[in-house]
């Protein structure tokens, strides 16, 4: 049933009765009339509001507005007589304060209990991996890595300090000015710093050609890496029996001019000592004699050639004698060191064109071989090196992908796990575990990225990149992409016809690895040891090159078949 107006305006009053009820001191009596007009609608605001200034009246009269305008100025007076009012303000400042520097002091030192636990673990592996398991024999490469671990601790104790200091903070100023700083004092070094290839020292021979006296090269043994390293000991036989090289034909042996400058070899000397064999043929209007063919290795064949490339001279239009040699009993298996002078006794002839074969085995004056710069006197860094044209692609590669600071990592597998598990001991490392041998060199040389040249299959250089990750991050492994137009890396090649030649790409690899920071090698390759050899000779071998897991072993190897 619905309700009539008059109920309505009752509910009304009563809520305004209710609500002055509630909030004044004293009750304020209510209009005894009820009117039906709508300004009873507006809640009476009206009559409450001369209610309140009614109230006013009775509250505030002058007898109490003089009352009060006497007590409050005795009231001020008294308290601040009896109180300090900073000190009231000021004490839950000085509270708050107080706890947030010992709250800061607290979080210090809980970092700095963290950081001495961990400083703790590194010196203790320190020592144990540096003084208990030591043979005295410790290396230079050996002392740099105590060094750099003792520069860590150092740095990090350092750090600690600042940690424990930081509460008592003036500005950006320590209070306390003695924190060491690890680049003062000569605390600072390049831990994998070039090697000083001590030019000056060098022990060298002239190479001084005798008008029409040869000697021509051949270089049969294994891939191009070996032939290279063949040719560089026949310049030194060359030098020795004073007698120009002539470097084999391509279609005897590969295409040097490809990938080798022959100019600038005679360019170092200052002398023809180097000719190509159509120039060689030439000069014998092309009908050559092999005057004299002494063999330096009589096994297991002489000379170590066979009769398929015997009969690939005689196509050229070479003649020869009869094979003979120099020691009965020189194996390629088991090379005996031999001398210059055993050199001249066997090999020295009157004879305008002299063959003495295969050399690469050879162990002839070993370490004045092999000592940076190669045994010859000339005026550049390396008499054998890549051609111009292959170092500036390499150094456009670097510029493009790389930068000045990167690891070049050979990492050999195609045909290595048998010929490793050969060797006692073996040298065919696991992907993890090669993965944590090259993530603690890159720790080592602080390089952002390396350059990768492999023959590895995508699934194995793939769970290398997904492994190969330092405080986090992935370190990159960079390979030399497909041919894209869109990059100009490698226009120089496609200019001079020099693309998708198998062996300028292999020089390629090796030159960019040359030019890298540190190097890791694959131990057993000779194409790893012509790039510590190039590295050697520019004087870019660092401290930290080293084989790939260097004095570790495998930590599973298959059995025999």
């Amino acid at each position: 049933m619905d309700r009539d107006s008059s109920d309505e305006d009752d509910d009304r009053q009563t809520l305004i009765h209710q609500n002055d009820t509630k909030n004044l001191p004293h009750q304020i009596p209510s209009s005894p009339h009820h009117s039906t007009t709508p300004r009873s609608t507006t809640f009476h605001v009206e009559e409450l509001e001369s209610q309140i200034r009614r109230r006013f009246k009775l509250t505030f009269n002058k007898r109490y507005f003089f009352l009060f305008a006497i007590i409050l100025p005795l009231l001020i007076v008294s308290i601040f007589f009896s109180a300090d009012i900073r000190s009231l303000f000021s004490s839950n400042i000085s509270s708050l304060r107080f706890n947030t520097v010992s709250d800061r002091v607290h979080e210090s030192q809980l970092q700095a209990l963290y950081l001495l636990n961990q400083q703790q673990t590194s010196l203790l592996y320190l020592w144990n991996h540096t003084f208990v398991n030591s043979n005295n024999n410790i290396t230079a490469v050996q002392l740099d890595d105590i060094k750099a671990s003792l520069l860590n601790q150092i740095t990090l104790n350092r750090h600690i300090q600042e940690i424990l200091l930081s509460p008592h903070k003036t500005g950006n100023t320590l209070q306390n000015g003695t924190v060491l700083d690890p680049n003062f004092a000569g605390y600072s070094f390049e831990r994998c710093r070039k090697v000083d290839p001590k030019f000056s020292e060098r022990r060298t021979i002239e190479w001084n050609p005798k008008p029409n006296k040869f000697l021509f090269a051949i270089c049969l043994s294994g891939q191009m890496s070996n032939h290279l390293i063949c040719l560089e000991k026949h310049m030194f036989f060359a030098a020795v029996l004073n007698r120009a090289l002539v470097i084999p034909s391509s279609r005897f042996d590969y295409q040097y001019n490809r990938v080798l400058d022959i100019d600038h070899i005679n360019d170092c000397i200052g002398k023809k000592a180097v000719i190509a064999f159509e120039d060689f043929m030439e000069i014998k209007k092309n009908h050559a004699h092999i005057d004299k063919f002494i063999c330096y290795f009589s096994s297991p064949q002489p000379c170590y050639v066979d009769e398929e490339h015997l009969k690939k001279l005689k196509s050229l239009g070479i003649s020869m004698g009869k094979l003979e040699t120099a020691w009965k009993s020189e194996d390629i298996k088991k090379p005996s060191p031999k001398t210059v002078k055993d050199v001249e006794e066997k090999f020295g002839s009157d004879d305008d064109v002299i063959v003495i074969g295969d050399v690469y085995f050879a162990d002839v004056e070993r370490d004045w071989v092999m000592q940076p710069g190669g045994p010859i006197a000339h005026k550049c860094k390396t008499l054998i090196e890549p051609s111009k044209l292959i170092l500036l692609t390499a150094e456009r590669f670097i510029q493009t992908f790389l930068g000045s600071n990167f690891i070049a990592l050979h990492f050999r597998r195609h045909g290595f796990l048998k010929f490793c598990d050969a060797k006692k001991p073996s040298c065919f490392y696991p992907i993890p575990q090669a993965a944590d041998c090259i993530t603690r060199m890159v720790e080592r040389a602080n390089a952002p990225v390396i350059y990768l040249s492999t023959d590895a299959a995508e699934s194995e250089t793939g769970l290398l990149q997904s492994m190969v990750v330092l405080n986090g991050k992935t370190i990159p492994l960079v390979k030399r992409p497909p041919r894209n137009s869109a990059e100009k890396w490698d226009a120089l090649l496609y200019r001079h016809g020099l693309q998708d030649d198998l062996q300028v790409e292999a020089m390629l690899d090796k030159t960019i690895c040359a030019m890298s920071s540190v190097f890791i090698g694959a131990p057993g390759s000779t194409f790893t040891e012509d790039i510590l050899r190039l590295r050697k000779d520019w004087g870019t071998a660092s401290l930290c090159d080293e084989y790939l897991c260097q004095g570790e072993q495998p930590n599973f190897i298959a059995g025999d078949e």
